[in-house]
């Protein structure tokens, strides 16, 4: 247990769960200029329809639901706030355990694709090696991610709330922990706001994959 576990597992959790329930393709319109579909498409075209996918983070499910319309059958997803699991599992096609980033409970290289969507951004610094390295254990072939982007690590304020929220380089700390990863794309997501904020959107691949 750690200090932002602890914190979305709590009633701020369960309010978030609450609070993102909505239409996510009109979302990524309305701030990025593109659906989280046309996003997933793409990043994804390299994968088969029947490719094992896990989510890191998964909240409610609703990235795993829009890959699900896109035709992946084989959709696993972790979480650690109670209630989004149990939201996320009134959809009987998903696949959704209880476990957090630093501990993912399957073997080695068993999917073809694991990701994460703003979920590394909530991850205190120190603990970022474990998390990325339990995500490049358990993928067999694709790292897919989106995450707040800045060339460097750098704390901002989520919601009123401190430590809770960092951007970072994130596909170099992936490189760092993991040379043999190979970045084959990745693209920087500008909000159209005057906010100034960007996602980071990068796929690796491992070698020899």
């Amino acid at each position: 247990m750690n200090e932002q576990i602890d914190f979305w597992q709590g009633d701020f959790g369960d309010e978030y769960s609450i609070r993102n329930s909505g239409d996510f393709n009109s979302m990524y319109k309305e701030r990025f200029g593109i659906t989280r579909t046309e996003l997933n498409q793409e990043f994804l075209s390299v994968l088969p329809k029947d490719a094992k996918i896990l989510e890191v983070g998964c909240n409610r499910g609703i990235q795993m639901q829009i890959l699900k319309k896109m035709g992946y059958s084989d959709l696993t997803g972790i979480e650690i706030n109670e209630n989004a699991i149990a939201l996320a599992r009134e959809d009987k096609n998903l696949c959704i355990m209880e476990s957090s980033a630093f501990d993912i409970p399957f073997k080695d290289d068993f999917f073809d694709l694991v990701f994460t969507s703003g979920v590394l951004i909530h991850i205190a610094p120190e603990n970022l090696e474990k998390a990325i390295r339990e995500i490049i254990r358990v993928s067999k072939r694709y790292i897919f991610g989106v995450e707040y982007y800045s060339d460097h690590c750098e704390e901002i304020e989520y919601r009123g709330n401190k430590n809770k929220l960092w951007k970072n380089n994130f596909p170099k700390l992936f490189l760092k922990y993991d040379s043999d990863l190979r970045l084959i794309k990745n693209k920087k997501l500008k909000y159209l706001d005057d906010s100034g904020n960007v996602n980071m959107v990068y796929l690796f691949k491992k070698n020899g994959q």
